[in-house]
């Protein structure tokens, strides 16, 4: 069996100046904190970073925020990290909201090949703005676009050698998401056991999707 395990050190090798990236958690919850770091000891910068919100200063992908690595955000809301807000502001960071909802299916649709998810929510509104508008049954819908990424990053409570993961509470959130919608994906695990310990039944992200796991310390 070709062992997917990966060295934090190595994790710069997946890495490059202006990539786009996606992430898992909710204002931080199950976000992977050591890839977050890695990222940032890697010296990238000019990154797309792609998630539910940009946590908080310190916490989640915040850092990046803080440290001038990223050029353009898609999230569905910045009020918890100030510095993303100042960054927009100053016109030194690129913000694309988009409602949580929308946010969830553009992801998904990449990850199952769709060309896009019709919704009303946004109608209206400066969601619209630039938006082809379409209308099924007499009902108008705006197309939103499939969004996929260069890397996914994930947290999950547990993983067996060979990637198949379970999440813990809440942290599940975004994670699987994002799984879906990237050429890479790296898990960062607080457990990693034998093959066989996680049941068929109970494994939430298959193997299939994960490239690289990052064992605990």
């Amino acid at each position: 069996m070709k062992t997917k395990q990966l060295s934090l050190a190595d994790v710069k090798n997946h890495l490059w100046d202006g990539m786009t990236i996606m992430f898992g958690g909710f204002m931080g919850i199950g976000t992977p904190a050591k890839l977050v770091q890695a990222i940032l000891d890697a010296g990238v910068k000019d990154l797309t970073i792609i998630g539910n919100d940009t946590a908080f200063v310190e916490t989640g992908v915040g850092p990046l925020i803080t440290h001038n690595r990223v050029k353009k955000v898609i999230t569905s809301h910045i009020g918890t990290n100030p510095e993303t807000g100042k960054k927009m502001i100053a016109g030194e960071i690129e913000v694309e909201l988009v409602p949580q909802g929308t946010l969830a299916e553009r992801i998904r649709a990449a990850g199952a090949g769709l060309g896009g998810v019709l919704t009303p929510t946004g109608l209206g509104t400066v969601v619209e703005e630039g938006k082809q508008k379409i209308e099924v049954n007499g009902r108008e819908f705006l197309l939103e676009l499939p969004l996929e990424a260069d890397l996914a990053i994930v947290e999950a409570k547990t993983a067996d050698k060979l990637g198949n993961l379970v999440y813990e509470l809440a942290a599940q959130n975004f994670n699987p998401l994002v799984a879906l919608a990237a050429k890479t994906v790296i898990v960062e695990a607080n457990n990693v056991v034998e093959v066989g310990a996680i049941t068929p039944d109970a494994a939430i992200t298959p193997a299939a999707l994960i490239d690289y796991i990052v064992y605990p310390a």
